[in-house]
């Protein structure tokens, strides 16, 4: 029997790293694997990976934005998800102040211009509703400003001030001279990765607001999954947990790197894995519907109060049957 032949459209991270070696393939699959970015990230084949798989369908199976992905599956559009979740972020490290705007806590956001990638920004949604639910910070009371497009239409809810960046200016730029007071991007932006004195984190200690709010929540909150079409779905749907149990491969090998102190450039990276363990657990990377299950319910109710679907999705309708005993 021939070979079934796909394309799959992954970031270069070190756990899809397996893939683009060819260290894990798909039995009864000739699999190319595409190193395809996002945003600044630009891959080998390209950018643009979410619009060009939920817009233009131009894959059989890609890494998408989980807040994307909850966008067209309410509106129908013929994509499922395998419960593989290759990218995770918490918020708090991930919004950065003017120094000079006087925002000391998160409540002084209130009022603010805070600048958003895109307002459905799986980092946006997170932000955003942690802001709400984990400080008591009404998002609404934010006047937000986005510089990108967004993937999937919307409605935005009344109530909300959402406005475009004018053209040619940077998100970094505009925080720096004090046009917007905050911004929230998951990537450091240039003025902190040049330690520019007029920007820093929203949260001194960051890094421990993290740790609380993964001891309260119990994970490490999801950003992206994997989704292929509905039609390689229903055609082959042998192949839904043949990926999942490659991509299960695929993390015991990328673990396996960091038994080597100097696999990365990082000096102390084992004393980072030991110390991440201690913290985390042992795995806060799990792949699967049970231990996820929390997690993706939080993040549907944030993309529902934020008016990007039209209600709340039950985790089943999100992905493939045959995944959802994992």
């Amino acid at each position: 029997m021939a070979e079934l032949s796909l394309t799959m459209a992954l970031a270069h991270y070190d756990r899809h790293v397996p893939f683009l070696d060819g260290a894990v393939t798909v039995d009864g699959v000739a699999l190319t694997v595409l190193d395809v970015g996002q945003g600044p990230h630009y891959g080998r084949h390209g950018t643009d990976r979410h619009e060009r798989m939920l817009q233009k369908g131009e894959f059989d199976v890609a890494e998408v934005s989980f807040s994307s992905y909850l966008m067209a599956k309410d509106r129908g559009l013929p994509f499922t998800a395998i419960p593989v979740f290759p990218r995770r972020l918490f918020s708090q490290s991930q919004v950065y102040t003017n120094r000079a705007a006087g925002i000391r806590e998160p409540g002084d956001l209130a009022g603010k211009r805070v600048g958003l990638n895109s307002y459905q920004t799986t980092l946006s949604v997170l932000a955003k509703g942690d802001l709400q639910h984990e400080y008591g910070v009404p998002w609404k009371e934010i006047r937000w400003v986005t510089f990108a497009e967004e993937t999937i239409p919307f409605d935005l809810p009344a109530g909300v001030a959402v406005e475009r960046a004018p053209q040619g200016r940077t998100m970094d730029e505009m925080l720096v001279d004090g046009s917007i007071q905050a911004l929230m991007m998951p990537l450091p932006p240039p003025s902190i990765l040049r330690g520019d004195p007029r920007a820093g984190r929203l949260f001194s200690d960051a890094r421990q607001e993290e740790i609380n709010y993964f001891r309260k929540n119990g994970f490490f909150p999801i950003m992206h999954t994997v989704v292929m079409k509905d039609a390689l779905l229903k055609s082959q749907p042998w192949l839904v947990r043949a990926l999942l149990d490659a991509f299960g491969r695929a993390k015991q090998i990328c673990q396996r790197y960091y038994q080597d102190p100097n696999w990365s450039q990082l000096a102390w990276a084992r004393h980072l894995v030991e110390e991440e363990r201690r913290l985390l657990g042992p795995d806060p990377w799990p792949n699967g519907v049970a231990r996820n299950r929390a997690n993706i319910e939080r993040f549907v109710g944030y993309s529902h109060e934020q008016g990007l679907i039209s209600g709340r999705l039950s985790v089943e309708r999100l992905f493939a049957e045959t995944t959802l005993d994992t």
